[in-house]
């Protein structure tokens, strides 16, 4: 199998993102955005102090700006026509200067112009021009979202890259399942079971495995016992008590795509109100699950949910939505909210994690990657739901 996305849908999505462009009397276009750059040309990069530009000329010619650190970087993995560089930044002369000439040589004065966003910016030291400093155009129009957009509807090559990601996440799970004994940290049980999944990874999948991100990772991130009840905790170094609930997660990354796998588990026992939450959060998946249905709001799922959860007097004990789509971000739109009515449509891949949090107890959260089908969805995810398999001995 093929782990990559061949140059023919690379293209193919240029040409799809040109089209949208011209049907909006837009000329041409600029994006500075990561992953949309990666979408749009192949290239992976770390995004640093220096500039990098993707931008599609009135011709329909592609273009990348990029540092000479990466040319021959780019040169080697972008599908594009034309790869232009600067020396470093800041430089003597700004790398805006640079992408002011190659725009102006790429026939964009006067246009209408398609602005991801007004300017290259970064958290590490950056400062430069916004575009419309840079030249004129006839119109600025911005087209955030676009690329985001055509992204919620996986292709067959990109769905079969987030399945190989949750075999890996599953193995990398079961590692971490088998790792974790009374006593020991979650430091040393996710670093000794994210080497293993990670070395049969590489060993299984051979030299032309590219994750364009972590291979591999399983972990506890924090939600030991009762600091589970925090959702969104980090790693505490904290030690595995009989008794504690823990929130596990697993997660694998080929070529850039992901997938989620997240468990309640048991270290030895569980008590009858740890029970009682867990079996609410697996008939709360169950409700949310069988809510997928092609043609409906993504909000249609979250109410379902929060219905269930109001019925059993635990609306309360919740504290984010149900899930989200997940393609190159583990996070990405439509969400699983009250407030989405954006449709669900086959082809979208997305998480399920429906939670509660009580405390003085800790949290409960199980979560799977889906792909929404034609008729309804199909779990990509496989590790065990039941109770009594998720229990640490």
């Amino acid at each position: 199998m093929r782990l990559s996305i061949p140059e023919s849908e690379i293209k193919s999505r240029q040409s799809k993102f040109f089209s949208s462009l011209q049907e909006k009397g837009i000329d041409g276009a600029i994006l500075f955005s990561v992953t949309d750059i990666f979408y749009l040309t192949g290239f992976n990069f770390r995004p640093s102090e220096r500039p990098i530009a993707f931008f599609i000329d009135p011709r329909e010619n592609t273009h990348l700006l990029i540092p000479h650190l990466e040319k021959e970087h780019a040169e080697e993995y972008a599908y594009v026509q034309n790869v232009h560089y600067y020396p470093e930044y800041p430089g003597l002369r700004h790398p805006m200067d640079y992408l002011k000439k190659s725009l102006m040589d790429a026939g964009f004065q006067n246009k209408v112009i398609g602005l991801d966003i007004e300017g290259y910016s970064s958290p590490k030291g950056y400062q430069g021009s916004k575009v419309r400093d840079l030249i004129d155009a006839q119109q600025f129009i911005s087209i955030k979202g676009w690329v985001e957009g055509f992204r919620q509807i996986k292709s067959n090559n990109e769905i079969e890259l987030i399945k190989e990601s949750c075999r890996w996440g599953n193995l990398a799970h079961r590692l971490l399942h088998k790792y974790s004994k009374v006593g020991l940290s979650e430091i040393e049980i996710s670093g000794r079971a994210t080497l293993e999944a990670t070395t049969t990874m590489i060993e299984t999948l051979g030299k032309e495995f590219l994750p364009y991100g972590e291979p591999t990772h399983a972990f506890y991130r924090g939600q030991i016992g009762q600091h589970s009840y925090f959702p969104h905790s980090q790693t505490q170094n904290l030690i595995l008590k009989k008794g504690d609930n823990v929130v596990s997660q697993s997660e694998s990354t080929v070529w850039g795509y992901r997938s989620e796998l997240e468990r309640t588990m048991f270290v030895g026992e569980v008590s009858k109100e740890q029970e009682k939450y867990y079996r609410l959060v697996q008939q709360a998946q169950k409700i949310a699950v069988d809510s997928i249905k092609p043609g409906q709001p993504f909000s249609f799922v979250e109410k379902n949910v929060r219905d269930f959860y109001k019925e059993n007097n635990v609306e309360h004990l919740t504290r984010h939505h149900t899930g989200h789509n997940i393609g190159l971000l583990n996070h990405e739109a439509p969400f699983f909210d009250l407030g989405d009515e954006r449709v669900m449509q086959p082809g979208m891949v997305a998480t399920v994690e429906p939670a509660l949090y009580v405390e003085n107890i800790g949290g409960f959260r199980n979560s799977d990657t889906i792909l929404i089908t034609d008729d309804g969805f199909e779990f990509l995810t496989y590790y065990p739901r039941d109770l009594e398999s998720l229990i640490i001995p």
